[in-house]
């Protein structure tokens, strides 16, 4: 088609909203964190840059899984991941460096993997209990792991994979720790599994999805789970609370990565900078409970409580080192699924 004079003139008058605007695809949870981020985080985002950002649901093996697949040309830009799989991409060099801004100097370093990823909210694996039916039992709150073996839990201990949930590697390897076990030895917690932890699990799950239905029907009683979770969980009429152990939870942020080789590389950066500031961590603080790791983000009444609850869990957490993990879990997985789960 020729462009003519009386053409050009016609396009020159079109509205903005008329030329395709970029598209930017961001792999996280789906669910209630899906809709928290498109309803009330992204939009600013959108507005400002002229730029649509659709959410690809998954978790994060999934979303893992769809860059592994594609590296050359990766179907998501920014993804979100749990921190130990995020070592796992970093170690794939599905990465690229997190371009300096003013946002990322004020994440703490803590916070940081590498130069390749920053948490955009902190957590920690504990313990959570059916507060109902423990008020029912007259039984006292959990203090410690070890309590996932304590006989007056027979069939009532709801327990993640180890091999496909990062709850339950946690969980396994603090109760590991437990029978002298470490990160390079676990050998004690396997050998001691199936007579003390084992007995009291109800069933092994794949996710924590089915959580909520089996706490309605006092199906579980104990399992490994987020303070963050838990308030998600609370905020539906679910009777759970949060137990912290003695012997420390184990810290699990959820961090954000450029993907390495994709279509938008300025873009994609301009987004991981956004979701690092308060003005991205604000709202997702408010409406979903997300404990943020810019220490800049306002709190009000209602948050104050819970971030600071989380900044003393902190202080007591154990860090795992993911490097190290990351080498030998596919053997894990595999003796788990060979000797747990069987």
């Amino acid at each position: 088609m020729r462009l003519t004079p009386a053409l050009l003139v016609a396009l020159a008058g079109l509205p903005l909203a008329a030329v395709a605007e970029p598209t930017l695809y961001l792999g996280m949870n789906g669910g209630t964190m899906e809709r928290l981020y498109a309803d009330s985080v992204l939009p600013a985002f959108e507005k400002a840059h002229n730029v649509k950002v659709v959410i690809v649901p998954g978790t994060s093996a999934d979303i893992l899984a769809k860059v592994q697949a594609s590296p050359q040309k990766p179907p998501i830009h920014v993804m979100f991941l749990d921190d130990g799989i995020m070592y796992r991409a970093i170690g794939m060099n599905l990465c690229s460096p997190l371009k300096p801004s003013a946002a990322l100097a004020q994440i703490p370093e803590k916070a940081k993997i590498k130069d390749q990823a920053a948490a955009v909210s902190l957590g920690v694996t504990g313990l959570a209990y059916n507060s109902r039916l423990f008020k029912d039992k007259g039984w006292a709150a959990p203090t410690s792991w070890a309590d996932l073996a304590d006989p007056k839990y027979k069939g009532k201990v709801v327990f993640q994979s180890l091999s496909s949930s990062t709850f339950g590697l946690h969980g396994f390897l603090m109760f590991n720790r437990l029978k002298g076990g470490t990160e390079q030895d676990v050998d004690p917690g396997f050998k001691a599994w199936s007579t003390t932890v084992g007995p009291n699990v109800l069933e092994y799950i794949p996710s924590s999805a089915k959580l909520s239905e089996m706490v309605q029907t006092d199906e579980a009683a104990l399992f490994p789970l987020t303070p963050t979770q838990v308030t998600a969980l609370k905020l539906k009429g679910i009777p759970v609370e949060y137990a912290p152990p003695k012997e420390g939870a184990v810290v699990l942020n959820v961090a954000e990565c450029v993907t390495a080789n994709n279509d938008q590389p300025e873009l994609a950066q301009q987004l991981a900078e956004y979701l690092l500031t308060p003005e991205a961590q604000a709202p997702a603080l408010e409406l979903g409970d997300q404990i943020p790791s810019n220490p800049n983000t306002p709190t009000t009444d209602k948050t104050r409580g819970q971030v600071e609850a989380m900044q003393n869990y902190l202080k007591t957490a154990v860090t795992i080192d993911w490097d190290e993990v990351n080498k030998v879990r596919p053997q894990w997985n595999a003796r788990w699924n060979r000797q747990v789960e069987r």
